[in-house]
């Protein structure tokens, strides 16, 4: 990889959604093309710029952090800039806080244009819908970065697709879309319960408009799109990116999977007590249990899962968190677990409520496999490491990251109940011991193994950026959307 010279540098702006499975990714990008010798600018909002992880220091003259001035919305808390900071139901106030950033997106842009520094690029989330029309003013081209698999963009399709074959009810989105029908397998779809959420993405939220007519009309003003994907873990055969390219008619690249350095993890800190308990197991024979910080998860939920955990009778990490949903006096960790249930496993089981180096767990060698909720992240990090997936999705992309996965071999979701998601402890316990226990849990490593090794190359990771800065730098003064 060489650094860019002179007239080969970009001038790049990052503006993603006010999310930290978003932010985290933009960054990483930014990262990769500092490292490159282009000039990088992200933008967030203050408490966020605070929260990342800091920049590395050979990477800090070429990517500085901007914060831009979030505006107080009506039914958001004091300081709340983004979905981690509010239960689920709020995140469509966070879009309408975010729409207030107009504003001063647009003195920013002004004043670097007015100093000298006109951005080449201005790289946006799909919430961003009202960015393009400001950065056009300026003569600044737009492209996308869509953090979620290809799949999930592919199956919720362009306007022009959704015109010709409208989807309304939940069980509209439990088949692929006719447009998605030759080339995705047939299980490559969301369940039942997991369609609601989908179909609610059509329809207008607090903010005024739907996620879908955000997405739509980003798109339509970008020149082209980027996703952190790769070949390898779309699905099998389905040609994913040159369906994207047709279906929206622009370029869509995948920039690999820009997974974060597993010493950049921003906290430093109390970690050593969860290493020093993986240290004292046995070899692959800890499954690791994360399920995110703002999965729509019920006391119930937690109840069920603990008790399969312990049915299960292996060893395991559980990177406990409470769900933001679940805010009622009275539900502390303690009330979220069965009674005895952390005395019962102790030895061979650690609840862990403090800050976890999820990178560093997934590498140690006592973890054999990930119990996850397949946000897209963590199914990166457990795959780069070669772990069996143990798979519990339940919102957005991760009902299709979880067939994805399971077509691909390398795991198994927990049978659930098709109409409400409801899962019991015996349905836990059968699951995590297929992957951890049992003689096909060595078919479901091997696979992941296989896969590890075709995401870990790092030289055709290091060319999926190859290509998309091609674009970045031929784009720039072309005019042309396709």
């Amino acid at each position: 990889m060489e650094e860019a010279s002179g007239g080969d540098r970009l001038n790049v702006v990052l503006f993603p959604w006010l999310a930290f499975g978003h932010l985290i990714p933009y960054l990483e990008l930014g990262k990769r093309l500092a490292a490159r010798g282009h000039a990088v600018t992200f933008l967030s909002t203050p408490r966020n710029v605070a929260r990342l992880p800091p920049v590395p220091a050979h990477l800090s003259p070429r990517l500085r952090l901007v914060s831009l001035p979030l505006p107080a919305v009506d039914g958001l808390p004091e300081g709340a800039e983004s979905t981690a900071d509010v239960p689920p139901e709020k995140n469509e106030l966070i879009k309408k806080a975010l729409d207030g950033l107009a504003s001063p997106f647009a003195a920013f842009l002004a004043g670097a244009v007015a100093g000298g520094r006109r951005p080449d690029w201005v790289v946006i989330d799909f919430s961003h819908s009202w960015v393009p029309a400001i950065a056009d003013e300026h003569g600044v081209p737009c492209a996308a970065f869509q953090i979620v698999p290809g799949a999930m963009i592919a199956f919720l399709g362009s306007r022009s697709a959704n015109a010709a074959h409208p989807r309304a009810a939940p069980e509209d989105f439990t088949a692929p879309p006719a447009w998605c029908a030759s080339s995705f397998p047939p299980a490559t779809a969301y369940r039942r319960h997991e369609a609601e959420w989908v179909a609610a993405r059509f329809r207008p939220n607090a903010s005024g408009m739907s996620d879908t007519d955000r997405m739509w009309e980003m798109d339509e003003r970008t020149r082209f799109t980027i996703y952190r994907s790769c070949d390898e873990l779309e699905p099998a055969g389905a040609g994913v990116f040159a369906l994207l390219t047709d279906l929206f008619q622009r370029p869509a690249i995948p920039a690999g999977v820009l997974l974060q350095p597993e010493s950049d993890d921003g906290h430093g800190g109390d970690d050593s007590e969860v290493l020093q308990w993986l240290d004292k197991q046995p070899s692959k024979s800890v499954i690791y249990v994360a399920l995110g910080s703002e999965t729509p998860l019920t006391a119930e939920n937690l109840h069920e899962l603990a008790l399969g955990l312990h049915l299960a009778g292996v060893r395991f990490l559980w990177a406990f968190r409470k769900p933001s949903g679940i805010s009622a006096p009275g539900t502390g960790v303690g009330e979220l677990l069965p009674a005895g249930f952390e005395s019962r496993t102790r030895g061979h089981g650690l609840v862990w409520t403090g800050w976890v180096p999820q990178v560093r767990v997934l590498a140690h060698g006592a973890v054999g496999a990930f119990l996850t909720h397949c946000g897209w992240g963590s199914t990166i990090e457990g795959l780069m490491f070669g772990h069996p997936l143990v798979m519990m999705p339940f919102v957005v992309d991760q009902g299709l990251i979880a067939r994805t996965m399971a077509e691909r071999g390398v795991g198994v979701e927990v049978a659930r109940d098709d109409s409400d998601g409801s899962f019991g402890r015996g349905d836990v316990a059968a699951a995590v011991r297929r992957v951890m226990v049992e003689e096909e849990g060595k078919e479901f490593a091997s696979n992941a193994e296989r896969l590890k090794e075709a995401i870990g190359d790092q030289r055709r990771q290091d060319q999926y950026m190859d290509v998309l800065e091609g674009y970045l730098t031929r784009y720039k003064d072309n005019n042309s959307s396709s």
